[in-house]
């Protein structure tokens, strides 16, 4: 590290007497060029840059000086004269540092807000106004009166003779129509020019229309379609639990949606069994009344899982944490693709719950779809991303499979 500028050299720099002229921009580097003799006819010119100095120094060698050091040795005077030759572009500054304006008045006394602005306003009241040379005189125009340019012919005939050419088909449609049809087309559309002055007129009158037709007629809606209800849940909770106990190769989808009356014990019978169960594949627990409880052994269960592949517990009493361990425990079973667990006693998760479901969705590799409202962009795109990424590495095993 080269040492130093000396201060004694500092100062000599700074309180030389310097001519106030006005400042420019800064200069290129100096350019010399060489010319070199040939014996050729031809002359061959170089350009040497010469890098800018100062006091004989290059300006690199200034880079490692330490300014703070060497202004704390400088005299209160010294900084003053300094000071005047700075101007900071610093807003943190206050205004009386920024600039070489010095008030030498003593403050007068505390500031008085109200006697300040009464001096103002008694100030712009006693203060005459400004006498005008040539007084307002109504209706007298001053000046040149701004008309405005001619406009071209062309654009004029091109604005009257706008045309719409709707097509053979139409036309012929249109001349061959009545006028009760012209006139409720015109109606139904809003088109008034394709009326002559006669239907016009006639559209309004509803002349030789039925009543409730034509431009005055009340607009109904479509009547609806009702349709039966949808029959409740007939499925049999203790069979299709002793099923899953029993592992029966035909129970494959397992849809306990909408029963109410399903208890806890029922729950956890299910749950306890489905680690053992090699054949089921899809298990809906929609709005059955599952809560925490419940649900940490759900869990559990898919943990220990082997062959489910889609589990839905929509509209249920889960906390925001629980839904955290459910996704957690996907982590640990590979066979589920699936997984919606929208719409819970909590609506909305919370910007620390979605983060950490987000997390945990980039570390599965099996999952494909996710059925939660994620209210934060930036968690609703991290994961669409990667499950569109696990989808794309899938179809393309799929495709190396085939081939």
């Amino acid at each position: 590290m080269e040492s130093a500028l000396p201060v004694a050299e500092f100062q000599q720099i700074k309180l030389r007497p310097v001519p106030k002229v006005k400042r420019r921009a800064p200069q290129p580097p100096v350019s010399l060029r060489l010319k070199h003799k040939n014996t050729s006819a031809t002359t061959k010119t170089t350009t040497l840059t010469t890098p800018a100095k100062l006091y004989g120094k290059d300006l690199s060698e200034y880079d490692d000086v330490d300014v703070e050091s060497l202004l704390a040795q400088l005299s209160p005077e010294e900084i003053t004269i300094l000071a005047k030759e700075v101007d900071p572009d610093d807003n943190f500054l206050p205004p009386d540092q920024r600039n070489s304006y010095e008030c030498t008045k003593e403050a007068t006394g505390p500031l008085n807000r109200k006697q300040l602005i009464e001096h103002i306003n008694k100030q712009a009241i006693e203060t005459p106004d400004q006498p005008e040379f040539e007084p307002y005189v109504q209706g007298k125009v001053r000046g040149k009166k701004w008309v405005p340019p001619p406009r071209d012919s062309r654009d004029i005939e091109a604005e009257e003779q706008i045309a719409i050419d709707m097509g053979e088909e139409y036309e012929h449609a249109l001349n061959d129509a009545t006028q009760e049809e012209i006139i409720d087309l015109a109606a139904i559309l809003g088109f008034h020019s394709m009326m002559n002055q006669d239907q016009y007129h006639a559209s309004l009158l509803n002349k030789g229309q039925p009543v409730g037709m034509g431009w005055d007629g009340i607009t109904k809606s479509t009547q609806q379609k009702l349709f039966p209800m949808d029959p409740p849940n007939s499925t049999d909770v203790e069979e299709s639990i002793k099923r899953v106990k029993d592992d029966d190769s035909k129970l494959i989808d397992l849809n306990l949606n909408n029963i109410k009356n399903i208890s806890d014990e029922k729950l956890e019978q299910l749950f306890a069994a489905l680690p053992q169960n090699e054949h089921l594949e899809v298990l809906s627990l929609t709005n059955v009344g599952l809560t925490d409880k419940t649900a940490l052994l759900l869990a559990e269960a898919i943990e220990k899982s082997k062959t489910l592949r889609v589990l839905n517990v929509e509209t249920n009493f889960i906390s925001p944490p629980v839904i955290v361990k459910l996704v957690q425990a996907l982590l640990k079973c590979h066979t589920i693709e699936e997984f919606r667990a929208s719409n819970q006693r909590s609506a909305v998760l919370g910007n620390k719950i979605e983060m950490e479901i987000t997390d945990l969705v980039e570390k599965n590799s099996s999952l494909l779809r996710l059925g939660l409202h994620l209210e934060f962009n930036d968690a609703r795109h991290r994961v669409a991303a990667h499950l569109q990424r696990n989808i794309d590495r899938i179809r393309v095993k799929r495709l190396n499979q085939r081939k």
